[in-house]
């Protein structure tokens, strides 16, 4: 499997995405510069990792949406490629439009950085099927802005699909229907809050987002 990891001024978990694809698929992901023109051949995977892109400045996400890596990221996904977005990243695919909704600022004003219980909503996609019938897991969250919002039409549409991948138990920010993670209709796009590639099971103090990198190996080596 051929990961990429895209990286804007500002990025600060880029290098933990790095460390959790190389300790588990064994080969150093190519890493991404957000103004890069030459997108990388053989792509299976392309993780936007959290941070603060251009420094959170005018809305979450939104100045990383206009970068000029975005339009192969779109081509990447059109022509059927698998994203992963944690939490800045999450909020970049919501203002590109590869996923719907908006990441508004948490409901407390605060920002909120623990460990926090996830229920596995869907476990059928290539990024959850590793969980099997493992209904809660505990996966860290870091954020200021991962209030999910959409008007009850898509969020309608986005339960009845089964394309809810997440929610919280004990919601940390005020997100709708307490989602915590959504995916693409082709599901092959994840956007989600909280930091799997911060529980691999190193010195973290949790292993839980051992199981999405594995299944997304899984499923793409087998592809």
């Amino acid at each position: 499997m051929k990961a990429g990891v895209i990286i804007f001024p500002g990025s600060n978990c880029d290098r933990d995405a790095i460390t959790a694809l190389h300790t588990l698929t064994g080969e150093a992901p190519v890493a991404i510069w957000h103004k890069d023109t030459n997108w990388p051949t053989g792509l299976d995977l392309v993780v936007v990792p959290g941070g603060f892109s251009y420094g959170d400045y005018l809305r979450c996400g939104a100045m990383a949406g206009n970068s000029p890596i975005i339009p192969h990221l779109k081509s990447f996904a059109e022509s059927g490629g698998h994203i992963l977005g944690i939490c800045n990243g999450f909020q970049i695919l919501t203002e590109t439009g590869l996923l719907p909704g908006a990441l508004l600022r948490n409901a407390s004003l605060n920002f909120v950085c623990r460990n926090q219980t996830l229920k596995v909503s869907n476990n059928t996609s290539v990024f959850t099927a590793g969980y099997g019938s493992t209904s809660e897991i505990s996966i860290p969250v870091a954020h200021h802005d991962g209030n999910y919002f959409a008007d009850d039409e898509t969020l309608d549409r986005l339960e009845g699909e089964g394309r809810v991948a997440f929610r919280y138990v004990g919601n940390p920010n005020g997100s709708m229907r307490d989602i915590a993670g959504i995916l693409s209709e082709n599901g092959r796009v994840l956007g989600m809050m909280p930091h799997p590639e911060r529980a691999i099971g190193g010195h973290e103090g949790g292993s839980d987002g051992r199981a999405m990198f594995k299944s997304i190996m899984g499923a793409l080596v087998t592809s």
